[in-house]
């Protein structure tokens, strides 16, 4: 069933996910809104403001020139005007219009904030697209190349972008002053534009010297102090809300209120990245993109801290330790996380060109900030952004913390196990929670399913996320479970949605063995309980010396109709007869293959690029979708022993 998110009933559902202390907090938030409407907070008046949070010295000298030269060529794209977001490129941005969204050609409606309906894109069109140019992600990278050239035309455009900006968006109205994660990535990204011009001569006319400006960072931090994200909305948007509002009042201390606003965020961030992460280190969301977003946001929230002498909990730096030694243990050969639950791109701090491998920025950031652990896998690549941040965070010492020994494969707490055959065989499989939270906002109906990998090369795929608003059906599609390489029965999913981002019940997943200390052949199995009067149990093996994967499907209860599907990656060929399937894909200029060997219980079909209703579609990125076989048995539940499905990789 698909369910509009902002229909009455989607109300009455979201209410229902709530406890009384949240419904409290945002029955304040209610009456703070109405108040506001006509009595608008004034910013105090400011003197004497300066910035001293600036890079030290010679930082630059430690950009790689391979980093610097992607990081200039992307500059130059945008002082051309052109820019691609989500699947969508823009020619219009030498002269942006802020409320403008180029895929369906609509604008958001002007008026009080709170009063705009950014969820229905038929009236404001796709809030993600008019949003995102909003961050001014992409003046930090104009800046960035300002910074490391020196050539004014950056830093006039930033500057001329800004001021655009903060006269179409005065406080509290329009589209821009609905949600606080973009208030406060937009807040992490003046802090770093302002840090990056710092050389010019026109910095601080642009900020500290400009009561426009003065007027704009007031306004945001006070409301990120109003209207925090609560409850079960307390997911990556609070860690983005609390990581702007410190950044701010750390690189922007200049208000009466700044020592409050910083030791309020400072508090959230400690306390919400702790409840937002797993001890194991793994992303409570199960959202592997929010972990690369939160570990981003944590990072740059303690370079302002460190930059600003202000002392940071021993747990705020232990939690982004865990983060990132986690992200090293689940990565495969090429760097790849899992694509596992909701991704839209999003990014905390970004001051690099295109090209520049995110995860291997991370890394090589940890490395930097946390120091390298012996299993952790090499980072060759350059980024921009790992010295800039390393500039700024002192080491940590880490010699009295207990990291991992060996590389971990097993992460009990989130219900993630990586199975590694021959070094290029990498397979995830997912016995974890649905998703964090009543709502679990971000979570696909994706129980037991498995990802599988060759050399970096997606064979069993993920199929992603590709849109959140204004197409219900794809989005139902791409977090069903039918839309993941798990096992459907009576055509439903396994947890059942109240919206885009609600669920309203679980699957509740067990995993009853994980054995991966086997160097010839690693284990897995867990079961779940999604479907009333049956459960689902699977049991996974991989054979390093066959580079054989075996899945077994077994369920228990009555006879039911079933529907197992296998999602290939965009790269596959599959040539299918009967229930065998040979797939081939090239690597690097080699031909590759392997043989997937499927259950003669079922009838199997292969499906590509179909819409009505989807399936047979893989989405690289937020906002794009490109078709992709799948294979789907169908048949029912009747055989005692259970479904067995082989692939065996060749050569």
């Amino acid at each position: 069933m698909t369910v509009s998110s902002g229909s009455a009933g989607w109300y009455l559902r979201r209410l229902s996910r709530m406890g009384p202390r949240e419904v409290g907090g945002r029955a304040g938030d209610a009456v703070r809104k109405r108040r506001w409407r006509s009595a608008r907070p004034h910013c105090p008046r400011v003197t004497g403001a300066r910035f001293t949070a600036a890079l030290p010295a010679g930082t630059w000298a430690a950009v790689a020139p391979d980093a610097a030269k992607r990081l200039v060529a992307e500059a130059d794209r945008l002082l051309d005007g052109r820019a691609t977001y989500f699947g969508v490129d823009r020619d219009d941005l030498v002269d942006p219009d802020w409320w403008y969204d180029p895929k369906t050609g609509r604008r958001a409606p002007w008026g009080y904030a709170f009063d705009v309906p950014y969820r229905d894109e038929d009236a404001a069109g796709d809030i993600k697209q008019i949003w995102e140019l909003s961050r001014h992600q992409y003046l930090t990278v104009l800046a960035a190349a300002y910074a490391v050239t020196g050539d004014e035309r950056y830093a006039e455009r930033v500057a001329a972008h800004l001021r655009s900006w903060w006269a179409a968006n005065p406080p509290l109205r329009g589209v821009h002053w609905v949600s606080g994660i973009e208030l406060g990535i937009r807040l992490l990204s003046w802090v770093w534009v302002r840090r990056l011009l710092d050389g010019w001569a026109g910095a601080a006319g642009l900020f500290e010297d400009n009561p426009v400006a003065l007027n704009q960072i007031w306004h945001h931090q006070r409301w990120l102090a109003a209207f925090p994200s609560r409850g079960s909305s307390a997911n990556n948007h609070v860690i983005a809300e609390a990581a702007g509002q410190f950044a701010a009042a750390c690189a922007f201390g200049w208000f009466p209120s700044s020592a409050r606003w910083r030791a309020d965020a400072l508090r959230s961030l400690e306390q919400q990245l702790r409840a937002n992460t797993f001890p194991s280190g793994l992303n409570r969301e199960l959202a592997t993109e929010y972990h690369g977003l939160v570990l981003e946001l944590g990072l740059a929230a303690v370079a302002e801290a460190d930059a600003a002498d202000v002392p940071v909990p021993a747990s705020l730096r232990l939690v982004l330790l865990r983060m990132t030694d986690a992200l090293a243990a689940v990565v495969d050969n090429r760097l790849r996380p899992p694509r596992q639950g909701d991704a839209d791109d999003g990014h905390g701090l970004v001051v690099d060109g295109a090209g520049t491998h995110r995860w291997g920025s991370l890394l090589a950031t940890g490395e930097a900030v946390f120091g390298r652990l012996a299993w952790w896998p090499e980072v060759t690549g350059t980024d921009v952004r790992t010295p800039l941040l390393a500039a700024l965070i002192r080491p940590y010492a880490s010699g009295a913390t207990a990291r991992p020994a060996s590389r971990p494969a097993h992460f009990a707490d989130a219900g993630m196990t990586i199975l590694r055959g021959a070094e290029e065989v990498w397979c995830r499989c997912d016995g974890g929670p649905h998703g964090f939270l009543s709502i679990a906002a971000h979570a696909h109906a994706d129980a037991l399913s498995v990802e599988v990998r060759h050399d970096g090369v997606d064979v069993l795929a993920d199929p992603g996320t590709f849109c959140y608003h204004g197409q219900p059906a794809w989005r139902q599609y791409f977090r069903s479970t039918i839309g993941h390489n798990t096992l459907e029965l009576d055509g439903g999913d396994q947890s059942v949605s109240g919206g885009p981002f609600l669920w309203t019940r679980h699957a509740r997943t067990r995993v009853l063995a994980a054995d991966t200390s086997d160097e010839a052949v690693a284990r897995w199995s867990a079961e779940h309980d999604g479907y009333e009067g049956s459960v689902h149990r699977r049991r996974v093996e991989l054979t390093a010396a066959s580079r054989e994967l075996k899945v077994v499907d077994e369920v228990s209860g009555p006879r039911r109709a079933v529907r197992l599907a296998f999602h290939l990656g965009p790269a596959i060929a599959a040539d299918l007869v009967g229930n065998w399937a040979l797939l081939t894909w090239t690597r690097d200029g080699e031909e590759r293959s392997a043989v997937l060997d499927l259950p003669g219980e079922l009838s199997w079909r292969a499906h590509r690029g179909e819409s009505g209703p989807p399936l047979g579609w893989y989405s690289a990125g937020f906002g794009r979708k490109e078709p992709a076989t799948t294979l789907v048995g169908t048949g029912f539940t009747d055989g005692a022993e259970g479904f067995t499905t082989v692939l065996r990789f060749r050569g």
